[in-house]
């Protein structure tokens, strides 16, 4: 962990605040919230189901990564008490709002990759 007094962490702190791109890739950034939130933007899903179509993703992670989305009000997490539990998470409006970002990144990530790999073929 970072110290909190650390130069680093009030410049990180101060750009999140000020800066509307910075807090958007620190509420979503990382290598798995943009694949969930894309997922979810199918619907609701079991663990189970979210965890089986994302590849590579470990169980610790995912757990991890839904409960940061939760608490960005992004996701929500369904509890039926029944036995044994079942649990589903579903997009909050917040999270459905995402999906224009998220395809337009999509695009623009595939447009790049295409391009970059006609220049290395060259």
């Amino acid at each position: 962990m970072r110290k909190q007094e650390s130069t680093n962490a009030q410049n990180e702190a101060n750009i999140i605040r000020n800066c509307g791109m910075a807090y958007t890739l620190s509420v979503i950034g990382g290598r798995w919230k943009p694949t969930i939130l894309f997922g979810l933007l199918n619907g609701r899903m079991r663990y189970s189901e979210l965890r089986r179509s994302i590849d590579g993703i470990s169980e610790r992670m995912l757990v991890a990564q839904l409960r940061e989305l939760e608490e960005a009000g992004l996701v929500q997490r369904i509890i039926y008490p029944e036995v044994p539990p079942r649990v589903e998470y579903e997009l909050t409006p917040a999270g459905v709002s995402t999906e224009p970002m998220l395809q337009c990144m999509s695009d623009w990530g595939n447009r790049l990759r295409e391009k970059k790999g006609k220049l290395a073929v060259r």
